[in-house]
Order: C-alpha cells, then structure tokens, then sequence
C-alpha cells in the first residue's frame, strides 16, 4: 500500500503547488523524504501538491516503511529516496554567490551551502523604470546602484546579538552566540528550522524567512530604532512626537532641452519645514519602491496609476493631483513611514547633488526586507500564538468582506455618477423642454391675464435645465471624492495579503521548531529563538493592523460626513430654483383678473 501520513496541524494554501490539509486528515505521500521541509502527495480531497513536512506524521506499517506499490513519480524534488534530488530533479535552489573567505561566516543555525557562498534568501523589488511615463532615466544619476555595493554575510541562529559599532550604531544580528546549540556538536542540533521549497513565496522574497532563520544582520543607528508599544487594543506603532502634513499645490506643465521634454511638475510643502520642493511623477515612483522594499509588513499605499497617454489633459492631471493628495495624507499619518528617512529626503531635498546622494544612499540601504526586522523594538513579553493566530484570520477574513464590498460600492457609485453626468442631465433637460413648448403654446394666447402663467411655465423649464447641469456637476463633490477613497483602500487591500502570509511563514517555522523539540533533534535554545523571532514578525502585523483599522474610521468616518453634507445642499439648490419660480404671483395675479379657479402653484 502507498506511504501514508496524518496531519498534525490545519494547514491553509496560499501559493501555487500547494494544497490545504486539515488536522487528523489522512495524506497519501509519494516520499517520507522531504526537501527543503515540503513534502509532495494527495489529500483527502484528491487534491495534489505540497505541504510542511512538520504538519504530517508519517504513519509507519506493521513492519517499518512504505509497502510496495509507490505511486506515481513525484513531479517535485522530493522524490528521490536520498535525502536530496536525483538528476532528474526539477527542482532549481536558489542561486549561490562568490564571496570572500573573510565575508563568508557561518550561515545560520543549518546547513548553508559551504564556506565563501551566500544562498540568496529572496528577490529585490526593482522600482518601475523603462516604460515611465515621465522618461525614467533622462536626468537620473544611474552610475551606483545596490550591486555596486560588496556582499556581506553573517552568522545566524537563535536571539539577537547586538555589537557597538561607533556612535550611536549597534551591530544586530540574529547569529548563534558563541559557544551555543548550533557549535555544541550534539544530536540535538542536526535538525534545523526548513527553508521553503517555493522561492518565489511572499515569505521568502520579503525577507522574513531569512529573518526567522537567523540569517539577517545589520548596524542599526539609535535614530532608526522603531517601536512597538502595548495599547489599550493590542500592540501598536509608536505615536510620532512631531506629527506633521504636506500639501500639493496646483500642478505645472514643465519643459527642458529647450522645449523638447514636457513634464507635469507638483509643488509640495511639507508643515513641519515651510520648503517647498518639487517632484514629479516619478520621482513619487522611485520612493514607492524604496518604501515596498523595506518594509515587508507595513502596507504602503498605492501611489495613482501612470497612464500612457493624454497625461497633459487638465482632467487627467487634476485626477492625479487629487489620488498624490490622498496618498500623501495616509503618509504622513503612519507614524513609521512618515519618520523614514528616504520619505524625508524626498520632502525636503531641494539641492539636486544632495538628491542624487540621498538616493544613492537610500539604494544601498542594508535595513530592507528581513533586516527590517531587527530595527523594532516590542515589548518584552511574550505574545499568545494562538490569540495572535485567531485575530490574523479574523483580519484576513475582515479585508476579503471590505475589498468584495468596497469593489461593488466603486463599481455602483461610478454608474451612478455616470448616470448623473449623463442620464439624468439629459432627463432633466427633456421635462425642461417640454415644459417650455407648453409655455410657447400658451403665449398664443393674447389675453393679459394669462401671461404669468406663461412666465411661470417657462421659468419651470429653464429650473429643469438647471437642475440637469446640477446633476451633472454632484459627482465631483461627493461621488469622485468617495470613489477615489475606495481606489486608495483597494490598494491597501491588496497589500494585506502578502503581509499576512509573512505572519503565516513565521508560525509555520514556530511549530516546525516545535515539532523538532518534541522530537529530541533541536535545542530548546534555539527553538526559543524561532519563537522570539516570530513574536517580532507578529508585534509588526499587529501594530500595523490597528493602524490600518485606525485610520479607516477616521476616513471614511470624514469621507461620508462630507458626502451627506454635499447630499444636503445639493438638494437645497434644487429647493431654492423651485421657489423662485413665478407661479405663486401668477396665481393671484388670475384670481383678481379672471373668474377661472386654478391651484397651480398653490404650494409654491
């Protein structure tokens, strides 16, 4: 019979290749061998694919390993009955790099793949450039970039290990102390927190699965300290003691080489220094990708989108100047992006040498990605992973309800704005019409006692005319303020779930180690660090989730104030057209002059 396995764990999909299992569910496995911590069969449901080798429990036969009759070949590289993959394997490991003997230390608390090599934990966002709508490269300062930087490398295990490093500067890894688990040389230490076999994983890419693997060290200045403190909800960032604003005054059409090159050109004016600086499209580019890449757990909102064409249209540029408002707002409100420094260059820099050096400076920054990590300071106790857990899936099952909802609000609220614009204008603008062949037909009639009905009739047109322009004009100051809120929340939405699954990969190591503890194959020293690690990764999600819920009712709290508000007084502009309309005098004007009886107007 095929080789068996009965999960220990739920465990949920969040990547192609992978499949659900649910606690007790019986697995059939293609090979106890895993790699890289994954292991490939089929679940309960027929489904294929992968799974964490610590979830399972292989069950063994009467007599010890799997009975004949294998399945299938595996499609991953866990096949092999060896402990690594054969030649046929598929499976790629991440590339290895050539570094100095000297740089070269120890690669955490595993096997690494041997002296003077450094395996590559993830990718690098790279900032959009070719295809810019704004001409990327036509006066930046391109010559240095991250690569022309030396690679370094450090030792990782369990805890952090700070060393002065000059003023102000402490060296914070997350290396093995010396003499600890990983150089004792017992059993114990053989076994080691897996990497995922998926490279291409959130997880893996942003840096946390290095951070949780006690790979990432860097020098931390006592300035770029970020803390995390207990509040009256949970864990939460840090207020900012100097909060401050900056608005974006009206853009400007901007020509270089002599005409040749057009730009659009927005002045901001931060609060806290009066300067105005200017910054183009961009330049608003380049520092979303900064942000993106060092914070792997804070949700940096979606700058507008670039469009290809009609980027001079008064409509467009207005558009945008309105998204970089809001965008700009939600910055300078979080109190960790709003301190950082390359934000802070891009509001203050005016020197164009001194722009070009900060830039230069914020691409070699060594504190992106999982280094990010070592910057926070949390409070010293411990987090219940289970407590942690539950609130993660609450909030994930939170932003999947608000971003089906908040679609369908933008979906109906642009209809309904179009209809506005459109329809309704042109509905309006017939009644109008109608009501003015009425009064045109009357006026045939010559005797005077019935010209102020015809004004009046007349009058009843045009405020129709009226009304329909009124309709057409709402939109822009209730429906597009609101519909441009939900477009900025939809980006957040998106970036949640790439930050919930750095949380996931983190507790998925924390039962991993757990599970090897049980098992006699891994000091508790060291599982203990994968736990500290883990809790700094959740204080991070946590914080930011209270931020994210924070500034939500704040906004759209505003947001629907201002709508109603705009509701009302529209509806007082249609109200105040209708009783300016002749008809009352008309009526009394008829009831002195003529015997004929008629209620037209009687209400105003």
């Amino acid at each position: 019979m095929a080789l068996q396995a009965r999960a220990l764990y739920d465990f949920q999909s969040e990547n192609v290749g992978e499949i659900s299992v649910r606690e007790d569910e019986v697995l059939t496995v293609y090979s106890e061998h895993d790699i890289d911590g994954w292991l490939e069969g089929v679940n309960s449901r027929g489904e294929r694919g992968l799974f964490p080798a610590s979830y399972v429990q292989i069950v063994r036969a009467a007599g010890g390993g799997a009975a004949p009759g294998e399945p299938p070949a595996s499609r991953y590289a866990n096949v092999p009955p060896g402990p690594g993959p054969g030649p046929g394997s598929t499976f790629c490991p991440p590339p290895l790099i050539q570094v100095p003997p000297a740089a070269g230390g120890g690669g955490g608390g595993g096997p690494g793949p041997g002296p003077g090599l450094v395996q590559l934990a993830g990718l690098q966002h790279q900032a959009s450039g070719s295809g810019d709508d704004d001409d990327w490269d036509d006066d930046w300062d391109d010559n240095s970039t991250v690569a022309d930087e030396p690679l370094s490398s450090s030792g990782g295990a369990s805890g952090f290990s700070p060393e002065l490093d000059g003023p102000g500067r402490y060296k914070v890894s997350t290396g093995a102390r010396a003499g600890g688990a990983a150089s004792s040389g017992s059993s114990k230490s053989t076994a080691t927190v897996s990497r995922n076999l998926n490279r291409f994983s959130t997880f893996v890419k942003s840096g946390g699965e290095a951070f949780i693997l006690g790979e990432a060290a860097g020098f931390v200045k006592d300035g770029d300290r970020i803390c995390v403190v207990s509040g009256p909800h949970g864990p939460e960032w840090q207020e900012d003691p100097y909060p401050f604003s900056c608005s974006i005054d009206e853009p400007t059409k901007q020509t270089k080489f002599k005409g040749i090159k057009s730009y659009i050109s927005y002045r901001l004016v931060p609060s806290h220094t009066q300067s105005p600086v200017n910054r183009r499209y961009k330049h608003f580019d380049w520092l979303y990708g900064r942000l993106v890449e060092k914070f792997p757990v804070i949700s940096v909102p979606h700058i507008p989108e670039k469009q290809a064409t009609g980027r001079f249209e008064e409509d467009f540029i207005s558009k945008r100047k309105k998204g970089l408002i809001l965008w700009m707002n939600h910055m300078t409100s979080h109190p960790v992006l709003a301190r950082c420094d390359v934000f802070q260059h891009f509001l203050t820099c005016s020197d164009e040498k001194a722009w070009k050096q900060g830039k230069r400076k914020a691409e070699k920054d060594d504190m992106v990605g999982g280094n990010f990590f070592l910057t926070l300071s949390t409070p010293a106790s411990p987090l219940d992973l289970q407590e942690v857990e539950s609130r993660v899936d609450g909030f994930k099952s939170f932003t999947k309800r608000m971003d089906e909802s908040v679609f369908q609000l933008s979906h109906t609220a642009n209809e309904f704005a179009r209809k506005q614009a459109v329809g309704f204008k042109k509905e309006y603008q017939k009644v109008g019409t109608s009501f003015r062949l009425l009064s045109q037909a009357f006026e045939m009639d010559q005797q005077t006692f019935s010209a102020g009905l015809n004004r009046a009739i007349a009058f009843t047109g045009d405020a129709y005319d009226a009304i329909g322009e009124l309709f057409a004009e709402q939109p822009k100051q209730d429906i597009d303020p609101i519909v441009d809120l939900l477009a900025l929340y939809q980006g957040h939405l998106t970036n949640f779930p790439d930050i919930i699954h750095v949380q996931k990969g983190a507790l998925t190591k924390v039962k991993e180690s757990k599970r090897h503890v049980e098992e006699g194959k891994m000091e508790l020293q060291q599982a203990d660090g994968v736990r500290e690690r883990c809790d700094t990764i959740s204080f991070a999600t946590l914080a930011e989730i209270h931020h994210f819920h924070t500034i939500r009712v704040s906004d759209f709290k505003t947001q629907m104030q201002h709508f109603l508000q705009q509701q009302i007084h529209f509806y007082q502009k249609e109200q105040d057209m209708m009783l300016k309309s002749p008809v009352p005098m008309c009526h009394r004007e008829k009831s002195q002059q003529s015997p004929l009886k008629t209620n037209i107007g009687h209400d105003g």
